[in-house]
């Protein structure tokens, strides 16, 4: 007889099976669980983010030259009241490109008898000028360089904080100022200080007894020229040598280019001048080296200029040759016209490779610049000069006024319209802006409440 048992099996094993329904709430659990597994793997994505980008950023550098250890270079470093804890080209350059980054609240009153000698613009609404005020013993601190600041092209300015150096004295003191953009900028000659907070602060950079003669900024980097002495400091004397350095503008760390550019021998003066993409420095001896404004690769000789390169002279006399760029490859050179005479004016659009004559300058000019649109002006003993884009012919520019004591001893082009000028004699305390390409110039004074 067949066990009962083995036919039910048979029958279960042969019959459709209905699954037994999941406990209520079991698939809305599955659906939380899966959602946290999505969120944990998208936090861990994203930190390994965080970690490349700041892997990126924490390469290290060579440096030659060190900041010194910090100090307070801010708010004290200015004669007149101390500021609210919030707040191209110059004669010594100007920096092209538009304000980036965050920049200081306003400043407090600009200090009484500002006097500048130097002034550098971003853009064509923001800049800075740089010099002695107040006097001596009744400054803010011991110093009385100060620094002033407009956000509106010269209508009005604002006292902001200065380095703490005083007037170019020996080895010490500050006399021109750069600002790449909003954050990065630096004060030298001869001593060098560098803000990358806007110029909140200030801090002395090591130059290991070197003296900076020239510096400007383009792009992400800056440039100097680093000057030395045989037996001691001679500002003039054929004895002494420079050498292209360079830096991160967002830091200062700051080292020689390159062979090429190093121990120019024959005295201080090296012209510098940076386009957006390249750079150029006239040696001494009348070689022009040429690089990459960028970095990245050391700079070489592009030729030599037609005409006598010319020393400094003391008393701010204009030396043997200006050297200014209006595009990457186009340069303008100026050379000290014989026996008192026209100027000698050359073009170039090679890059310096060749040289071609062009309409010779009215006299001595102090200070060269170009716009990119061609136009060339000059800084004179007797007033500016311009040289229209596409004109055979020089015409003395339209000025607001009289001309100061002395001329003019710089002239920038921020753009094809707008530049800036200082008087040769700081103690006008005006900066002078032109808005039509050089044709006609205004003075601003540096003075007053901002308001």
């Amino acid at each position: 007889m067949a066990d009962r048992r083995d036919d039910d099996l048979e029958s279960w094993a042969g019959g459709r099976v209905e699954p037994l329904p999941p406990p209520p709430g079991t698939f809305e659990l599955i659906r939380r669980r899966a959602r946290r597994r999505k969120l944990r793997r998208l936090a861990v994505s994203a930190a390994a983010a965080a970690a490349v980008a700041a892997a990126a950023v924490t390469v290290p550098q060579v440096v030659s030259l060190r900041p010194s250890p910090p100090t307070a270079q801010s708010q004290a470093g200015r004669a007149g009241p101390a500021p609210s804890a919030t707040p191209a080209t110059s004669r010594a350059g100007s920096a092209p490109g538009g304000a980036t980054g965050t920049a200081p609240a306003p400043g407090g009153p600009v200090p009484p008898g500002f006097r500048p000698t130097s002034v550098t613009f971003i853009g064509t609404r923001t800049g800075w000028v740089i010099g002695q005020a107040g006097t001596p013993g009744h400054c803010a601190t011991r110093y009385c360089t100060s620094m002033a600041r407009t956000d509106d092209a010269g209508r009005t300015w604002a006292g902001v904080p200065a380095p703490l150096a005083g007037p170019p004295a020996g080895p010490a003191g500050v006399s021109q100022v750069r600002f790449l953009n909003a954050l990065d900028g630096w004060a030298f000659g001869p001593q060098l200080f560098a803000t990358h907070d806007g110029g909140r602060d200030w801090t002395a950079v090591d130059t290991h007894g070197l003296r900076v003669t020239g510096l400007e900024a383009a792009g992400d980097r800056a440039f100097g020229v680093f000057a030395s002495c045989r037996g001691g400091w001679t500002a003039y004397a054929p004895g002494c040598s420079v050498t292209l350095y360079s830096s991160p503008a967002s830091g200062d760390q700051w080292a020689p280019v390159g062979a090429a550019t190093t121990g120019l021998a024959g005295g201080t003066r090296a012209p510098l001048v940076l386009t957006g993409s390249r750079g150029y420095l006239l040696a001494p001896d009348g070689t022009l080296y040429a690089g990459p404004a960028g970095g990245g690769a050391p700079w070489q000789q592009a030729g030599r200029i037609p005409c006598a390169a010319g020393q400094a002279q003391a008393g701010g006399q204009p030396a043997g040759a200006l050297l200014a760029a209006a595009t990457a490859a186009d340069l303008v050179l100026v050379c000290a016209p014989p026996g008192g005479g026209a100027a000698p004016v050359y073009t170039s659009d090679d890059g310096g490779i060749d040289w071609h004559s062009g309409a010779a300058a009215p006299g001595a000019a102090a200070a060269a610049a170009a716009s990119p649109a061609g136009a060339v002006v000059l800084a004179t003993s007797q007033g500016i000069d311009v040289l229209p884009a596409g004109s055979g012919g020089w015409q003395a520019a339209a000025l607001d006024g009289q001309a100061p004591g002395g001329g003019f001893g710089y002239v920038g082009m921020t753009t094809d319209e707008q530049g800036v000028a200082l008087p040769a004699d700081p103690a006008a305390g005006t900066v002078w802006f032109t808005f039509d390409g050089g044709l006609s110039w205004h003075p601003s004074a540096v003075a007053g409440p901002r308001g």
